[in-house]
């Protein structure tokens, strides 16, 4: 065997970089194993938009955190303070009641403290008002509890950590899958087995190998039929390979294995991430309009509530209409609230019509049902006060299903629409972690020298999910990883 390190984490995506600096920061020495080639650094994380849900005080208390050079717009804001229990509400809220209550309590305590910690590593921070604001009488107002990413995204995210690791020392190893996990007689986990038959030693490990998400079969066998059919918004190489050798290690599986984040998806992007669009082919704009399926009917409520609070799981609703794929239709006066980044960067699948009988001939669907399905929608609107950036109550009566919020007659030309499919960004279901990140077993007991944070954890979400709190949780995680691994491998070193 070669030389042991004291930490070695599997996975170079944001919870692995956490985990490794956290590390690190306790004086161990740490490699990463990143199965990708160099040019897929990051995992997931690079495909991002870099938004990161945290608990904070209102736009004073951001002023630490914010670039200084983002803070130009700052005296035309409005932005409310979003509280630990309005987070951990939100998190209550859209889970059910179903996430781990332990590790929530955690992951919204340390949110704020733990972007303090990225900034301090060397990351930059920015608030979204290219994705979180609107203008409303002259000032930039912030909606749905979410605020400050990353400069960059999620780009931007990958190439600050990867500098950060070669300022601290971190060592980082690409072209290097690991297939399982080394263990002792008694189960303590000593080091991980590559793929080349190296096996390479350590006190302890950490997995931050994301979901299987880009594993098909696993997404048939534990999302259901139709499953394997989605196209995958982020790396191809989260194919469940740390599930699967941590579950054969004796690690516990928890959370919700047949739910996942999924979102509105264009129709025509490949069947992997783009490294150059990234999170640009996501379509979050279908509050301001209406979305229908191949046979012209609507499906969803558009304006159930924010985009933050129901895209992650409108994926999975478009997955299961005839085809897999629906429309998003929009006319021209909500053009204006579309994202350009997401509704007119390169290769967008669109269809443009001065008629709804032009617009469905250009789509394959029926005009008659088309045309039916906008009038009913026109005519069930109950007139109200239009206004993006509160839940504004203005709805429809008596159609199914009902909008909720923003619901403005589709009546004025040009009509544009935006065929979308379902896009998986990562699997809920996971490994059970206690909140220091180490690994439970079946029997309920940590399975020593194992440490785990990111996509691959369970219990944290389940049928969907509050934008913005998966880097958060990566971050939160990976750190506390870090730190709980390199306490495992100095009192192993003794």
């Amino acid at each position: 065997m070669t030389a042991p390190w004291d930490v070695i984490v599997v996975g170079g995506g944001n919870a692995g970089l956490c985990a490794a600096q956290s590390a690190r920061q306790e004086g161990a020495r740490v490699l990463v194993l990143e199965k990708a080639p160099r040019q897929w650094a990051g995992g997931n994380s690079y495909f991002t938009a870099g938004a990161m849900r945290a608990s904070h005080g209102g736009l004073a208390d951001l002023k630490d955190l914010v670039d200084p050079d983002a803070q130009g717009r700052f005296p035309f804001t409005d932005l409310a303070p979003y509280t630990d229990d309005d987070f951990l509400d939100d998190m209550v809220r859209v889970t059910r009641g179903r996430t781990d209550a332990d590790l929530a309590r955690v992951l919204v305590g340390e949110s704020r403290a733990t972007m303090d910690w990225l900034r301090d590593l060397g990351l930059r921070f920015e608030l979204m008002y290219h994705r979180q604001a609107y203008e409303a009488d002259g000032r930039q107002r912030f909606w749905g509890g979410l605020a400050v990413g990353v400069v960059g995204g999620g780009k931007g995210m990958v190439e600050q950590h990867l500098a950060a690791a070669e300022r601290t020392g971190v060592q980082m190893r690409f072209d290097s899958p690991v297939t399982r996990l080394a263990t002792a007689s008694d189960g303590t986990v000593q080091g991980v087995v590559l793929a080349c038959g190296d096996v390479l030693e350590s006190r302890a490990v950490v997995l931050t190998t994301g979901g299987f998400e880009a594993n098909p079969q696993m997404r048939a066998a534990h999302l259901g039929p139709g499953w394997d059919l989605a196209l995958v918004r982020g790396t191809p190489h989260n194919t469940g390979d740390g599930i699967r050798m941590a579950l054969d290690a004796g690690a516990q599986p928890h959370g919700h294995w047949s739910g996942c984040h999924a979102v509105a998806w264009d129709a025509g992007a490949r069947p992997t991430g783009d490294r150059e669009l990234t999170n640009q082919l996501t379509r979050g704009g279908y509050p301001f309009g209406i979305v229908v399926n191949t046979d012209g009917r609507r499906f969803i409520d558009e304006g159930a509530d924010f985009r933050n609070y129901t895209y992650a799981k409108y994926g999975a609703e478009i997955l299961r209409q005839p085809t897999g794929t629906a429309v998003q239709i929009f006319d021209a006066k909500a053009a204006p609230l579309l994202r350009p980044e997401e509704y007119a960067s390169k290769d967008v699948t669109s269809v443009t019509s001065d008629t709804v009988r032009g617009l469905a001939r250009e789509l394959g669907i029926d005009e008659d049902r088309l045309v039916s399905t906008i009038e009913e929608f026109n005519a069930a609107i109950i007139d109200s006060p239009f206004d993006p950036t509160v839940k504004d109550g203005s709805r429809t009566e008596g159609i199914e299903p009902p909008k909720s919020n923003w619901a403005q007659p589709l009546d004025t030309p040009p009509y544009t629409a935006y065929p979308v499919t379902c896009g998986i960004t990562f699997t809920f279901g996971g490994l059970r972690i206690d909140p220091d990140a180490h690994v439970l077993g079946t029997c309920g007991l940590p399975v020593p020298g194992l440490h785990a944070a990111g996509e691959l954890v369970g219990g944290l979400f389940y049928f969907n999910y509050p934008g913005g709190s998966g880097l958060t949780a990566g971050s939160v995680f990976g750190r506390r990883a870090g730190r709980s691994a390199a306490a495992a491998a100095a009192g192993r070193a003794r």
